[in-house]
């Protein structure tokens, strides 16, 4: 988002947006205002049986105790999904949501590794009408796999391929190609508002993964605020494309929540190619919404390919540059809604990036501005959580500017400056292509932290980037080092692990 990237939490990650205890003897999670605070040890992810158990038992007192609906249906031949060309109906859908969770094993989660957004989203629904929750790595690399199912003994992996080296405990998902046996009236299961269907882990860039719960209730908060958003700019009804996986908590929102609590569409796919975003578009009718990346946006604007008309576009994971959403809205013919939000807090506000730079928040969202961050009440939010952003409220306190991270900030030799600005006047020098600055985290003999910086610029050298930089910012401020690379070790959603940075220095 600016967003889900941009809010962060002291040792946080935004979805820019989370460890566990595996002998949890000695340690205990806690929860202050701040929202959840899991204890960390060395030695990777872990979360004992005994403490998600307490953890799940204390959302659940927080919560109303009431049962809402796993899927607003409308009706049993609402399209739910596009898949293979045709729309797969909401009876369908439903009937293989009940065939999987008959299925399943028993255990208390289960890692949702289903790549085909269809078979993710029955899985997904499986696993919660069992009672069970769907653990969302940061990515299906073996070992964040392994990480995080080392932190909820018990729990299985499920996914629709046959992979060539599974996790421990990996269950085939039966196909879903044919209609189920016994396919009849449309049956809509209730679950427990306090249910915790999930628990979706940050990306790492900026530091280990870690977990966050989320419940059936709050789910159904943060897509009440994402439909009436989406709804202001294409109408009542539309059809989702979405090029981000169904893991990351943005693509959580965007296109497994909206087709399951309102009159909402998915296309079953996750096309990266250009040819295959037009392609894909093409499959499904208008209005078509297509939710992205600042990274998928630039490569379709910079490949000339020609989409079929869209609605709408969505991004989040980075910064939007206001250039490059005016460029996209001008190729496109689309207004560019940019949301913010984090793993910690789903979506809590959006803006048009190529027309404003403050964000308009999500109705009964409330920021309030500490001396280290902003604290934000929403209603999926059982209690406030203070984020490491700084901000500046404005119209009433309805509508924010950004003006960093509090852990962004730098302050040399009296002299002050933001990470995410030295990044921006990086990238925008002629000839770099992409690039990051950071800070290091040793620092010097006077505990000074050194910055360092990551650039992709084919035809330059380290000297001629510095001298461009010179001209912009305070010599104090200048990375050292910087280095040229071939590519940034972005992952699925363009986000930058903070391991992966410094292995590349």
């Amino acid at each position: 988002m600016n967003g889900f990237h941009t809010p962060r939490s002291p040792g946080r990650e935004g979805f820019s947006g989370s460890r566990e205890d595996g002998d949890h003897r000695g340690l205990a999670w806690i929860r202050p205002t701040s929202g959840w605070l899991w204890p960390a040890r060395s030695g990777g992810l872990q979360l004992s049986e005994k403490t998600l158990a307490s953890v799940i038992e204390n959302l659940q007192l927080e919560q109303p105790a009431q049962d809402l609906p796993l899927l607003a249906a409308g009706t049993a031949d609402r399209p739910v999904v596009w898949r293979h060309d045709q729309p797969v109906s909401a009876a369908r859908f439903m009937a293989h949501v009940h065939a999987v969770a008959e299925q399943l094993p028993a255990g208390p989660a289960a890692v949702n590794l289903c790549e085909d957004r269809y078979a993710f989203l029955v899985a997904f629904c499986a696993i919660a009408l069992r009672g069970q929750t769907n653990l969302l790595p940061s990515s299906r690399a073996p070992q964040a796999v392994a990480e995080v199912m080392a932190a909820h003994p018990g729990s299985y992996a499920l996914g629709e391929l046959a992979l060539d080296a599974p996790p421990a405990h990996y269950r085939h998902l039966p196909s879903l190609l044919e209609p189920v046996s016994g396919e009849g009236p449309l049956s809509i299961p209730r679950l427990p508002a306090d249910q915790v269907v999930a628990i979706g882990y940050t990306s790492g860039s900026t530091g280990v993964p870690k977990g966050n719960p989320k419940t059936w209730g709050s789910f159904n908060a943060s897509n009440a605020g994402n439909m009436r958003a989406l709804q202001d700019t294409v109408g009542q009804h539309f059809h989702v494309v979405a090029t981000v996986p169904p893991q990351h908590m943005y693509g959580m929102e965007m296109s497994v929540l909206l087709p399951l609590l309102d009159d909402v569409a998915v296309h079953a796919g996750r096309p990266l190619l250009p040819a295959d975003v037009a392609a894909a578009l093409a499959d499904v009718p208008q209005p078509r919404v297509l939710v992205t990346t600042p990274v998928h946006l630039r490569a379709l604007i910079e490949s000339g390919v020609e989409l079929p008309p869209i609605d709408a576009m969505v991004s989040a994971t980075a910064p939007m540059p206001v250039e490059l959403a005016q460029a996209a809205e001008a190729r496109f013919g689309a207004p560019l809604v940019e949301v913010f939000g984090s793993t910690e807090t789903c979506v809590f506000a959006s803006r048009r990036s190529a027309l404003d730079e403050p964000w308009s928040l999500y109705d009964d969202v409330h920021l309030h501005p500490q001396p280290d961050g902003t604290l934000v009440r929403a209603p999926q939010l059982a209690q406030p959580m203070t984020l490491a952003d700084i901000v500046t409220l404005h119209d009433g306190g309805r509508r924010f500017r950004l003006c960093g991270r509090h852990s962004d900030l730098l302050d040399i030799a009296g002299k002050r400056a933001s990470l995410g600005d030295l990044t921006r006047r990086l990238q925008a020098i002629p000839g770099v292509q992409d690039g990051v600055v950071f800070q290091l985290e040793s620092g010097d003999a006077l505990g000074v932290h050194r910055i360092a910086a990551l650039a992709v610029a084919p035809g330059l050298d380290e000297h001629a980037i510095l001298d461009a930089f010179r001209q912009s910012v305070d010599p104090v401020f200048l990375p050292r080092p910087l280095k040229l690379v071939d590519s940034l070790p972005r992952n699925e959603t363009g986000k930058l692990p903070r391991a992966a940075l410094l292995a590349l220095l």
